[in-house]
């Protein structure tokens, strides 16, 4: 096989990526010795300090601000089907140690050596995401690395990431061998059903698999409040844990009913509210509804630095009206996915929030995704996750 091509960084600009960072920036990589324009997208090709001594093997998108990210520390390796195997049993092994049953995110990206791709398991069903020309340029050796590792009975692509646009790549689906509309979660002792096709990201999140047991410990007894939820994964699991009441919020009406779906799935009830957020937070202001116990867990409301002013007010606003619904002494579970979102900044939204709201909160708890989101130490994009566990009081 002959060797990849070489791109060459400018002096200086290796640090980082010696430390363990995994992405080349378009201004780092000398133009001069090696054209960007000379490469195809998703291209592989040798990564080069500026003295020539060789960094790894990338691929690479002369389209993206991120013109390559990092694969492998050697040189020499052939990126084919084994390498990708032996990278999944490795995210195997770590997966089935934490969680062990067979449902959880089986690749996050970066933290596990492969960027660019997503890797959700439900059992024998796979739901895939790639968001780099790297990734898509691989898909064939990915697709025979993931039936060898775990031979599932379907994998499904669901690659409509808005993030795929920085990549100057549409967005796209694919199934490869049976792939159900509806999928059943297992969870805890609770099940929940989630569409894979139809649902926001690969269906369901994984992620807040920690958070939502934390929900079941407090909700006992509790008149609960879940905005934002989805399919009910917080509210359903209340409900199931014994509280008072649930009531769950969602712009979607088709989501709802699938949380009622889900509660009835499981022997509970729930009330479900429709609209806007910040409306029907209002609306229950008005109605002077009071919660023990409220989650506030919205969708990433920070998607590029230049919104990171106008989205972190946004999570204020919706903190602040949630506390006005607590009863004093009630608990607030506060949630962000906005990897520009910063832990501080977050807990600094949650200051003027309580502030706006005229109420007194300090934070018992600070906590994040799953174990199976490990967080690559040298990209603090991969600790995307933050939730606050607060008490509200006056």
């Amino acid at each position: 096989m002959s060797q990849p091509p070489s791109l060459r960084l400018k002096p200086h600009t290796d640090r980082r990526l010696r430390i363990g960072h995994l992405w080349v920036f378009a201004n780092e990589v000398d133009v001069a010795r090696t054209p960007l324009t000379g490469f195809k997208p998703g291209s592989l090709a040798r990564l080069e300090d500026a003295r020539g001594k060789p960094l790894g093997l990338v691929y690479v998108n002369p389209a993206s601000l991120i013109c390559a990210r990092v694969l492998t520390r050697n040189a020499k390796a052939t990126i084919d089907q084994s390498w990708f195997a032996e990278r999944f049993r490795q995210a195997l092994r770590l997966r089935e140690r934490v969680y062990p049953g067979g449902y959880y995110r089986l690749l996050f990206g970066e933290s596990d050596g492969v960027p660019g791709l997503v890797v959700d398991r439900y059992g024998d069903v796979l739901v895939a995401q790639s968001t780099t020309a790297g990734i898509d340029a691989l898909r064939d050796a990915v697709e025979a690395a993931l039936q060898e590792t775990l031979s599932p009975a379907g994998i499904y692509w669901r690659c409509d990431a808005p993030v795929r646009a920085l990549e100057g790549l549409e967005p796209e689906t694919r199934e490869v061998g049976v792939i159900p509309d509806e999928i059943i979660v297992p969870e805890a002792g609770r099940t929940f059903a989630a569409s894979l096709k139809s649902g926001q990201k690969t269906g369901w999140y994984f992620d807040q698999r920690d958070n939502r047991q934390l929900v079941a410990q407090l909700a006992p007894g509790q008149r609960v409040l879940d905005v934002f939820s989805y399919i009910g994964g917080f509210g359903v699991t209340a409900a199931v844990a014994g509280a008072q009441s649930v009531t769950c919020v969602d712009a979607s009406e088709a989501a709802l009913e699938l949380a009622q779906a889900n509660a009835q799935r499981n022997g509970v009830a729930v009330e479900t509210r429709a609209g806007d957020a910040k409306a029907v937070l209002q609306q229950l202001q008005t109605e002077q509804a009071r919660f023990d116990l409220a989650i506030v867990d919205p969708p990433a409301l920070i998607k590029r630095k230049k919104d990171i002013a106008a989205g972190t007010h946004h999570y204020q606003q919706l903190n602040s009206l949630a506390m006005q619904v607590l009863a004093p002494g009630g608990l607030l579970l506060a949630a962000s996915c906005s990897h520009h979102l910063s832990a501080d900044a977050m807990r600094g939204a949650l200051r003027k929030a309580a502030a706006e709201a005229g109420r007194k909160l300090v934070v018992l708890a600070q906590r994040g995704a799953g174990m199976d989101h490990p967080v690559h130490p040298a990209i603090p994009e991969t600790e995307y996750l933050k939730a606050f566990l607060c008490a509200v009081e006056g």
